[in-house]
């Protein structure tokens, strides 16, 4: 089960669908990446159940998942609703193909649930003992690529002395380590969580990392201007399940649990994991935030640039506490 999937699959991931009729009235479908499967979701799973959407004014019933593979993120062009959450890599490379979207909320903002592990038994004990050893990451400049790198660069270590092998998905990469073809591998939570007698934890990426932005809500500017009402709307209610989830992270493990199909043990550890770090935004943009991401894609070659996001963000369609940038 990959929940970290390739920068580059992240953007042949969104896949964001129109307007789906029940009976004679109509409710809308937003996207949201890697649904089911990553805690991004999280929100507006809690926003559904607790009829949040409908509160702010919008008709939510479903979420259309994208994960490895899928449409590109063109197909957005093409929706009636076309809106998604995916991350931040994406938004910026659909900014590069020329299609012309924007960015109106931030979704996540830790890393928290991302780690590096090894076996129980293992001489590895921190970043700095990997040098001259063997890590599974899942693909090249894919996600566990980046915060790997990211780490080692704010650990004082090496990169060049620590060989990056793709194994082309989180249970790949465990398999290699458990056969002694590298020294650690990545991981995610809630497999991480699922598996936690089997392994022991080098480094949890949000302890050693500072906040970053990792998911954005994206639309088009043409749908942005014609359905302003719609938009703040499900932006609202998102956020609102936030707050949810803040406020009562038990209820919102239940929530999540039962829509990601998690054990009511393991969602609540992976949801009561994610309050501390304060993983989830309720969608204001922080520029030091999305600059470190920007910074992780630069070490694995996925930008090259600085991002002028004023060209990128619109903070207009937040809710008037959240306007804005800091």
């Amino acid at each position: 089960m990959s929940f970290f999937p390739s920068i580059r699959s992240f953007v042949a991931a969104v896949t964001i669908t129109g307007v789906a009729a029940v009976g004679a009235a109509k409710a809308d479908e937003i996207s949201v990446t890697q649904w089911g499967t990553s805690l991004y979701g999280a929100p507006y799973a809690v926003a559904m159940a607790e009829g949040l959407f409908k509160k702010a004014g919008v008709d939510i019933t479903s979420i259309i998942g994208s994960g490895g593979g899928g449409t590109t993120v063109r197909n957005l062009l093409a929706s009636d609703t076309p809106y998604g959450d995916v991350a931040i890599a994406a938004a910026l490379a659909a900014q590069r193909q020329g299609l012309d979207v924007i960015i109106v909320n931030t979704g996540t903002r830790s890393v928290a649930e991302a780690s590096l592990v090894t076996m129980p038994d293992s001489p590895i004990k921190s970043l700095k003992d990997l040098e001259g050893k063997k890590v599974a990451i899942t693909s090249p400049k894919g996600v566990s690529e980046m915060l790997l790198l990211m780490a080692l660069k704010e650990q004082g270590v090496d990169a060049s002395k620590v060989e990056r092998v793709a194994s082309g998905g989180y249970v790949n990469g465990l398999t290699m380590l458990e056969q002694g073809a590298v020294a650690a591998a990545a991981l995610i939570e809630p497999l991480s969580i699922i598996r936690a007698d089997k392994y022991r934890t080098v480094v949890n990426y949000g302890k050693v990392l500072p906040p970053m932005t990792t998911s954005v809500g994206i639309t088009t500017r043409a749908f942005a201007k014609a359905n302003p009402a719609k938009l703040k709307a499900i932006i609202a209610g998102r956020a609102d399940g936030v707050k949810a989830i803040y406020a009562d992270p038990a209820k919102a493990a239940e929530i999540v649990g039962k829509d990601f199909k998690l054990e009511p043990k393991i969602a609540k550890i992976a949801v009561d994991n994610m309050i501390g770090p304060r993983m989830w935004s309720e969608g204001e943009f922080s520029i030091p935030e999305l600059n470190r991401t920007v910074d992780g894609l630069k070490l694995i070659g996925e930008v090259t640039a600085d991002v002028d996001w004023s060209k990128l963000l619109d903070p207009s369609y937040l809710p008037p506490a959240l306007q804005g940038t800091k």
